[in-house]
Formats: C-alpha cells, sequence, structure tokens
C-alpha cells in the first residue's frame, strides 16, 4: 500500500488545514473576503477539467463520457441542496448550536468522490489542493463558532481534510475498481465543472467589471494550462 505521505494523499489534506489556518489567523467577518481565492480556485479547477480532465476521458475508445458529466455535473446540483453551497465557499447555516451533520457529510461525499481519480493525474491533485483552501476556511469559521466541544470540532475538520484522501487510497487499493477509470473520473468532471463555473458566477456579483477580479481568473487559468 502507498504511504499517507505520498503526494497524492498528503497535498489535498494540507491544503484543507491551510484554508483553515488562513482562517484561523485572519478570521474573515464575511465569505465576501473570500471571493479574489475564490475567483482564483474556480479557474483554476476549471482549467484543470479543460485542460487535463476532459481529453484524458474522451481519447478512450468504446467510451462515450458525456452522459456520465452530466450524471456527475446533476448529482452535485442535488448534493449542493443537502451542503447548501459550501462546495463554492459560503454556506447559508445560522445554527450555532450544534454541526449540521447533514450538511457536513454531503461535503464529505463531496470530497471523497471528487478524490477517487485522483491518484491517476497530478493535475487533479494540485486543483483539489487549490479547491480546499476556501472551502477548509469556510468550514472553520462555521465549525469554531459551534457550541460543540473542542474535540468535537478538532475531529470533524480532521475528517473532512481526510475524506480526499481516502478517496483516492480507496481507489487505488480495490484493483477492481481500475475498470471504472474513466467512468469515474467522467462523473467527477461533471461535478467539477457545475462547481468552478458555479463560483465563477457567483464571484462577479453585479456583473460589473473588476480588472483585478479578470486577472486573478486569468492567473488560474495560466496555473492550470502549465501543470
Amino acid at each position: 500500500m502507498e504511504p499517507f505521505f505520498s503526494f497524492s494523499y498528503l497535498l489535498p489534506f494540507f491544503g484543507a488545514f491551510l484554508g483553515m489556518g488562513i482562517a484561523y489567523l485572519v478570521r474573515p467577518k464575511s465569505p465576501a473576503s473570500l471571493k479574489l481565492i475564490l475567483s482564483f480556485s474556480g479557474a483554476f479547477l476549471l482549467g484543470i477539467s479543460i485542460f487535463h480532465l476532459l481529453p484524458s476521458v474522451f481519447t478512450s475508445s468504446n467510451f462515450n463520457p458525456g452522459i456520465w458529466i452530466v450524471a456527475g455535473l446533476i448529482f452535485q446540483i442535488i448534493l449542493e441542496y443537502l451542503s447548501q453551497g459550501t462546495e463554492h465557499g459560503h454556506t447559508h447555516t445560522k445554527s450555532k448550536q450544534r454541526l449540521p451533520w447533514v450538511l457536513f457529510l454531503s461535503l464529505c461525499l463531496h470530497a471523497f468522490i471528487e478524490g477517487l481519480p485522483m491518484a491517476n493525474d497530478n493535475a487533479l491533485v494540485w486543483g483539489i489542493f487549490v479547491h480546499k483552501i476556501p472551502i477548509g476556511m469556510v468550514l472553520f469559521i462555521m465549525i469554531w463558532e459551534l457550541r460543540s466541544t473542542l474535540s468535537t470540532k478538532l475531529f470533524s475538520l480532521f475528517l473532512f481534510a481526510s475524506m480526499s484522501p481516502l478517496g483516492s487510497i480507496v481507489f487505488k487499493e480495490f484493483s477492481s475498481l481500475n475498470q471504472w477509470k474513466n467512468t469515474v473520473t467522467a462523473f467527477v468532471i461533471g461535478m467539477l465543472l457545475h462547481i468552478s463555473t458555479t463560483i465563477l458566477f457567483e464571484s462577479n456579483q453585479g456583473h460589473s467589471f473588476n480588472l483585478r477580479k479578470l486577472l486573478i481568473i486569468l492567473l488560474g487559468f495560466g496555473f492550470s494550462y502549465l501543470l
């Protein structure tokens, strides 16, 4: 078994805790302060999907990935009803009494699924790493304000950070799943396309021109292309 301290396992785990650490040190008052980070992560994730993942599944013979891409996109739409859009860098939950388990578990399911094809693609590893930073920030802010024990908060944050590496481990160690590699990758592409485009649309409130945000988006696309 590949050690946990490998590139494909450790980087997404570190990305989630990097976001949590930034939130702990900066303590942004509103998710609006995350917009530039979200714009970069959305563009970077969309670029990874277009430049790297889509060509890999469409070059496969005897396989039509289109239906699985659409299935992944629809699945993500349904999942967001439960997660309340936390994958986009914000949440609408107002309860500070206890952890909203439906939201949290749906977010963990999302992280687990997107981690399944991760071990086979280093570009996707970097994409999920960047994606995890703003999610980690929002999740930390939400969980840290709950009236729960410190152990519950830390366990919840650790569990979320572990889900994408866990998905990668499961897919890599069960060799029988390898025959579904292109199917799973196409499904994840659909999820990522919906998330990344939604992030970019939501970051441009009022449809006003913002040069700094445009440059950040171009930078995200540029870095994703160079991987």
